[in-house]
């Protein structure tokens, strides 16, 4: 298989494959996301949707350790892994109010719809709500509206492996199935919390 270099970064040899194949998409999603289009930084406020989820969970360890402060959403079965994680706030998005977020500098957005909609509301003047799933329909009234798809970057990838390989930055993986397994587990409606790894090959 042939690809270019710019899409690559060496593994270091201490680094478990399993653990790697989580890194790099999301990771380069999580940092692009908030520091290349949300200009997070420290002191600032982030609202992280899906926050124990495969990005979520990479953009609240990479929020946290530039200092920021770090609310989280998702289900309330991710509320023990989002706050392991270290955000300082979570809410319930079946149970609790979003409003009471507050206002924040900056939103990623890994849901859509009307999370992403009514998230618009809570982007303080001068801040971005940064969109992955689909493109805002709702601009923050004092901000900007961002939608992106990861681009490749060797440099920060390498980063991130070394954050990784000093225990700085923990992937949340959710599954390993084999590849026979990868159409029904992608394809179901209901999704193990984090990210999916499908094993190409017994031993990697």
């Amino acid at each position: 298989m042939a690809v270019e270099a710019r899409n690559l970064a060496p593994l270091p040899a201490d680094v478990d494959h399993t653990v790697a194949a989580a890194l790099p998409i999301s990771g380069l999603t999580a940092w692009q996301g908030l520091f290349d289009h949300g200009r997070l930084t420290a002191g600032q406020t982030v609202l992280i949707h899906g926050a124990a989820g495969g990005v979520g969970s990479l953009a609240v360890q990479l929020a946290r350790e530039a200092g920021a402060r770090v609310i989280g959403t998702g289900r309330a079965g991710a509320r023990d892994t989002a706050l392991g994680l270290g955000v300082n706030a979570f809410l319930d998005l079946e149970a609790d109010r979003l409003e009471d977020a507050g206002q924040v500098d900056v939103v990623l957005d890994m849901i859509g719809g009307d999370i992403m909609d009514r998230s618009a509301a809570l982007v303080r003047a001068g801040g971005t709500l940064v969109a992955i799933a689909s493109p805002p329909t709702v601009r923050p009234r004092d901000g900007q509206a961002i939608f992106f798809v990861v681009e490749p970057d060797r440099a920060r990838l390498a980063d991130l492996a070394r954050r990784l390989r000093d225990g700085r930055l923990r992937p949340n993986v959710g599954s390993v199935r084999t590849l026979a397994e990868a159409t029904s587990v992608l394809a179901a409606a209901q999704r193990t919390p984090g990210k999916t790894i499908i094993r190409v090959a017994e031993g990697e």
